[in-house]
C-alpha cells in the first residue's frame, strides 16, 4: 500500500528519500513526508510485515546496556506516571520479553503489556494482550518504548490509548528522531529508519501535533537516549564502510559468531561511540538528538475517539 495522505493532519505527502534501503532483506523503500506537520511515511507499507521480523531482528536489542535503559524508563515512570489519588497501573504497548513490565512490578506497579509475540513476556507471568483495547482501561500510565513508529495506524493505537488511561494520566512515548542531527547527517543511510519496520518517523513537531489530536497534552520532552543515540552514531558510519552493515549490531546481540569479529565490532563501535559522544550531548543540548521522548498528560476531552 502506498499512503497517499497524512496519517496524523490528512495533508499531502511529499518525497524525502526516494530509496532508503532495508539492512536485512535489501529491499528499498520510499519515506515521504507529511507537508504540514513533517511526520514521515514509509511507502510502499507491505500487505506483510512478518518476513521482515525474522530471527536477526529479535533478542539482544539492548545488550550491554540494557540496565542503563531500565534505570531510565523506570526512573521517568516514578517520576511521571504515579497519582496519588490512583492506584499506580501501567500498561506497556509493545512490551517485548517483559523486562520493564518486570522492573515495574517489583516497584509496587499493576502491569499489563501488549505485543505479538506474548509467550517470552508471558514466561515471566505477565498479563499480555493481543490489543490496546483489550487491555481494558484504568491505567496511571501508558507506556510506548519504541513501538508508536511499528504500529500501522498511529492516530487509532493514540485514541485508544487515550481511552485506557485515567483523566490526569500520563503517557509516555519515546521514537527516533527522524528530524534530529543524526537524522539529517546520515539521511537514508540513517540506521534508525530501519524501513519497512518503522512506518512511520516522527519529529517533535510531528509527534506533539499527533498527541495533541487525541486530546493528550505535551507537557515535557527529553532529545537523547544515549545507548540509542551512540548505536545510531556508530552503526550508520559503519554502514556506509565495506563489510560494515551490522557489523556492530551482530556485536552487541551476540550473533556474531566469530569471536574475533564480535571483539573487532565492540572495540570499533566502542571507538566510533566515543568519538560521537561529545556530538550526540551537544545535538541533545541544541533539542536535536537521535531520539526522542515526549511525555504526555490526559486532557478532559481526551478518550473520546477525535475525527
Amino acid at each position: 500500500m502506498i499512503p497517499s495522505s497524512c496519517a496524523s493532519c490528512g495533508s499531502p505527502l511529499s518525497p524525502r528519500y526516494p530509496a532508503v534501503e532495508d539492512a536485512q532483506t535489501r529491499q528499498r523503500f520510499a519515506v515521504l513526508a507529511c507537508v504540514e506537520c513533517g511526520l514521515g511515511h514509509t511507502s510502499p507499507v507491505p500487505a506483510d510485515l512478518s518476513p521482515f521480523y525474522g530471527a536477526d531482528y529479535y533478542g539482544g536489542r539492548h545488550g550491554v546496556t540494557q540496565r542503563l535503559c531500565l534505570w531510565r524508563r523506570t526512573r521517568m515512570l516514578e517520576r511521571f506516571g504515579r497519582q496519588s489519588s490512583n492506584k499506580p497501573r501501567l500498561l506497556d504497548v509493545g512490551c517485548g520479553d517483559g523486562t520493564f513490565l518486570e522492573a515495574a512490578r517489583q516497584r509496587g506497579w499493576e502491569v499489563a503489556g501488549t505485543e505479538l509475540n506474548a509467550d517470552p513476556a508471558r514466561n515471566r507471568d505477565l498479563p499480555v494482550h493481543a490489543s490496546i483495547a483489550a487491555a481494558g482501561h484504568g491505567y496511571t500510565c501508558v507506556t510506548l518504548w519504541h513501538s508508536l513508529e511499528h504500529l500501522r495506524d498511529p492516530r487509532a493505537a493514540l485514541a485508544e490509548v487515550a481511552a485506557a488511561v485515567v483523566p490526569g494520566g500520563t503517557v509516555l512515548v519515546a521514537v527516533p528522531d527522524a528530524q534530529g542531527a543524526q537524522a539529517r547527517f546520515f539521511g537514508p543511510r540513517w540506521r534508525h529508519l530501519d524501513v519497512p519496520r518503522h512506518l512511520f518517523h516522527f519529529g517533535a513537531r510531528s509527534l506533539e501535533q499527533l498527541l495533541s489530536r487525541i486530546g493528550l497534552a505535551p507537557f515535557w520532552r527529553r532529545h537523547q537516549e544515549l545507548e540509542y543515540d551512540l548505536f545510531g552514531w556508530a552503526q550508520s558510519a559503519l554502514d556506509v564502510l565495506p563489510g560494515g552493515r551490522d557489523f556492530l549490531l551482530r556485536s552487541l546481540s551476540g550473533r556474531e559468531r566469530s569471536p574475533t569479529k564480535r571483539v573487532a565490532g565492540l572495540a570499533l563501535g566502542g571507538a566510533l561511540g566515543a568519538l560521537a559522544l561529545p556530538v550526540s550531548v551537544a545535538a541533545s543540548l541544541a533539542g536535536s538528538g537521535g531520539t526522542l521522548i515526549v511525555a504526555a498528560r490526559r486532557n478532559d476531552t481526551a478518550g473520546s475517539r477525535p475525527s
